[in-house]
């Protein structure tokens, strides 16, 4: 499973939608359509807060 669909299961696992997670993690919703399409990938420093958020770590983030 490659990051961008691990992070669309995990943020519907967390019943959150693509706006609720871009606001808890400080970016946009479109940014967040950016990521679970695979377009982009998150920086750096938005890592710890997405893990953070969706309850996990930065590895299980891209674990298969």
């Amino acid at each position: 499973m490659e990051f961008h669909e691990k992070l669309q299961q995990l943020r519907r696992q967390n019943n959150m939608t693509q706006e609720q997670l871009a606001l808890a993690v400080g970016v946009s919703r479109t940014t967040v359509t950016m990521w679970e399409a695979g377009e982009s990938m998150p920086t750096s420093n938005k890592l710890p807060k997405l893990a953070q958020v969706l309850g996990c770590t930065i590895d299980e983030l891209f674990r298969a």
